[in-house]
């Protein structure tokens, strides 16, 4: 068997100690790097991890103030329509009441204008009907005074026109 390692070129004490001085160093560097590395690296992806949690919860954040800035426009919107809404309502009200009050005042000014027509007429009748006593008490004194044929009528109802006409007229 030492033919075939001697063959190859390979030195059995020396492959032996280079094992053992391998294993050596492994130990040695599981122990002075390998943990330490291993230690950083864990710290670093629980950082990472740390920190997307973060990203997450931000994220999360901003969605949810996103969500509730929505909620309050839309009851902002809400609030805003209604006050429009009240504020054509109160306008409709209030037209509405100017609306019958100019009414009633057109029908007191209606009834107060047909009241002073009806005073009017009825002072105007009674003026009528004293003129028109007037002039029959005036052409009955004419009548008495004279008998008359139908032309001296006619004058005298003439005549008596005119006087009535010439004192109202002073």
């Amino acid at each position: 068997m030492g033919g075939i390692v001697d063959e190859l070129g390979i030195n059995l004490p020396t492959l032996l100690t280079q094992v053992v001085t391998f294993i050596i160093l492994l130990v040695i560097l599981r122990f002075v790097a390998y943990k330490p590395i291993m230690r950083m690296l864990d710290e670093r992806s629980k950082r990472v991890k740390e920190s997307m949690e973060q990203a997450e919860a931000v994220k999360e954040q901003s969605a949810h103030a996103e969500e509730e800035l929505k909620k309050q426009l839309g009851e902002a919107s809400r609030e805003g329509q209604e006050r429009i809404a009240r504020a054509v309502k109160a306008g409709e009200e209030v037209k509405q009441k100017a609306q019958e009050e100019a009414k009633k005042e057109a029908e007191t000014l209606l009834s107060r204008a047909r009241a002073e027509i009806q005073t009017e007429r009825d002072d105007a009748i009674g003026e009528v009907r004293r003129e028109f006593a007037d002039l029959t008490v005036l052409a009955a004194g004419k009548v008495i005074e004279k008998s008359l044929d139908k032309e001296e009528h006619r004058e005298l109802i003439d005549k008596v026109l005119e006087e009535s006409t010439t004192q109202k007229k002073e």
